[in-house]
Parts: structure tokens; C-alpha cells; sequence
């Protein structure tokens, strides 16, 4: 069927508008991508944009030497990789069941489970029930109080109801038990809205903040963002181990510069393998409630 003038015009519009919006987006992107390639005298100059001048390698080559930011990639790496395949793991084991009418507690826990997702728990009783169960100061905090989110919890949970009976059915006639129908035949099946919820979870295990600030006093523990949090707030930090002299190609611009894309890396590049069951995953996961 073909589109009508006032369609194309319409689409055309759109298709602009999204242009200028992800260039506007990308701006701030490119400004800091610049500054970590462009020599210290130009920077302090403030006459980098969004183009490096005076191309220089020599902050990022001093942020790859620092075995303290390495530390912090790999913990921050290793609790993202196994905090996601643990919360895909227990999201899947629940939602399951919930997608299933015969489970009779299911409209039970459906309700804790919205009750969960619109009322966050207060701060100090939440930071008391963690430190009570040996989490403070403790590297695994940064994956058990991620292991399962509502919303993510939801969106499986419908997706699993639209799941065929037919094919549930012939596998149960064939002695195939609830366990072995999800791993054997539920979850290969469901690669658009695993990868879609991979991603939710990846991003926030891979950004969060506030429980490593609020449970790790132990410096070695400390994941990414807080390592990035140091080197933006305190000069001491990201200049320890630096060469004092005047040929130092450059400085503490520069060298934040270089720690805020080092840690947007390996997002950026994970999501175009993700991307094609991305919205596949999500609009399946919310047609239906």
C-alpha cells in the first residue's frame, strides 16, 4: 500500500527532527571525546569543540597505565556479567510461573510485585536490612540487590503468556515437567525479550552508584563509577602517579575526559548486538498485561 503525500511529508518531518535531536544528543558526546585527544594548552585555552586540536594520545595512554582504574573495570565488568545472567536466571524462574493460570497464589504475588514497583523502600531500613545480611562493605552488593526487578519481572511475565499452549501441551504429553519445558523450550525461544531485559539490567549494573557509595568503604572494592567519581572530584587522585614536568601533554580535563568514555565503552558497544531484538522484545513484553 502506498503512502499518501501527506504521510510522506509527515514521515519526512519526523525522520528530520530525529536527525536533530540525536546530532543536539551527540554534541556533548563528541565535545568530551575531543578534549580527552587534545593537548593540554588548548584545552586550558577553552578552544576545543567538538573536533580535537593538537591530536594527542598521551591522557589516554597515561588513564590505560593506572592498575587502579583496571581493578575497577574488572570488578565493575565481572559484577555486571554475573549480576545479569543471575537476574535474567531468577526474573525467568518467577515470571514463569506468574504467566501460568493454574498457579493459584499467582494474582497474589502480582500484587506485592506492583506494590514493589510503585513504593521504593525507605533509604535508612533498606541500608539496616542490607548491612543485617553482610552486605556492607561487601563486593556482593553490587549484584544480589539487582537480581530481580519489578518491572523487568512484568514485561517477562507477559511475554511468557503469550507463550503457545499448544506447543506447553505436546511437551507435557511427552512427560516434559515445568522446569525442563522452560529451559528446553520457553527460554530459546524468548532470545528477544532476554536480550531486551539483559539490557535493562546490563545498564543499571554497569551505572549504579549510590549502593557502592553507600556500602563499600573499602577502596579496592570499589567499581567504575566511583573510581570515575574520585578522578572528577579530586585532582590528587587522577594526577597521583604523574610525571611533574612542564612537557606533560596533559591534564586534569583531559584526564576526566578519557575516564568518562573509557566507562561508556563497552556499552556503547554491546547495544548494536542487542539492538535488533530490542524493540522486538519490549513491545512484545507490554502489548498484553
Amino acid at each position: 500500500m502506498s503512502e499518501t503525500r501527506s504521510e510522506k511529508v509527515f514521515v519526512s518531518a519526523v525522520t528530520v527532527l530525529l536527525i536533530l535531536l540525536s546530532a543536539l544528543a551527540l554534541i556533548p558526546l563528541l565535545s568530551v571525546v575531543a578534549t580527552s585527544l587534545s593537548s593540554k594548552s588548548v584545552v586550558d585555552m577553552n578552544l576545543v569543540t567538538i573536533w580535537p586540536k593538537q591530536l594527542t594520545l598521551d591522557s589516554w595512554r597515561y588513564i590505560i597505565d593506572r592498575p587502579d582504574l583496571w581493578r575497577s573495570f574488572a570488578l565493575t565488568l565481572g559484577s555486571t556479567l554475573i549480576g545479569t545472567v543471575l537476574a535474567l536466571l531468577m526474573t525467568a524462574l518467577l515470571a514463569y510461573p506468574l504467566s501460568k493460570p493454574e498457579f493459584r497464589w499467582g494474582g497474589v504475588v502480582m500484587i506485592g510485585v506492583v506494590v514493589a514497583m510503585i513504593f521504593k523502600a525507605p533509604i535508612v531500613p533498606y541500608f539496616l536490612t542490607l548491612r543485617g545480611l553482610g552486605l556492607y562493605n561487601n563486593p556482593l552488593v553490587l549484584i544480589v540487590p539487582h537480581v530481580l526487578n519489578p518491572f523487568n519481572l512484568i514485561i517477562m511475565r507477559t511475554f511468557f503468556k503469550q507463550f503457545s499452549k499448544e506447543l506447553e501441551e505436546a511437551a507435557f504429553l511427552e512427560g516434559c515437567g515445568y522446569f525442563r519445558m522452560l529451559f528446553q523450550f520457553v527460554l530459546p525461544l524468548s532470545k528477544a525479550v532476554l536480550a531486551t531485559l539483559a539490557l535493562f539490567y546490563g545498564v543499571v549494573l554497569w551505572n549504579q552508584f549510590q549502593h557502592p557509595l553507600l556500602f563499600l568503604q573499602n577502596p579496592d572494592w570499589f567499581p567504575l563509577q566511583i573510581k570515575i567519581r574520585q578522578f572528577i572530584t579530586d585532582d590528587n587522585v587522577i594526577m597521583s602517579g604523574a610525571v611533574s614536568s612542564a612537557d606533560l601533554n596533559y591534564n586534569e580535563r583531559t584526564l576526566r575526559a578519557v575516564t568518562v568514555i573509557f566507562a561508556i565503552i563497552p556499552i556503547v558497544a554491546a547495544y548494536p548486538f542487542l539492538q535488533k531484538y530490542f524493540v522486538k522484545g519490549a513491545m512484545i513484553g507490554s502489548v498484553k498485561g
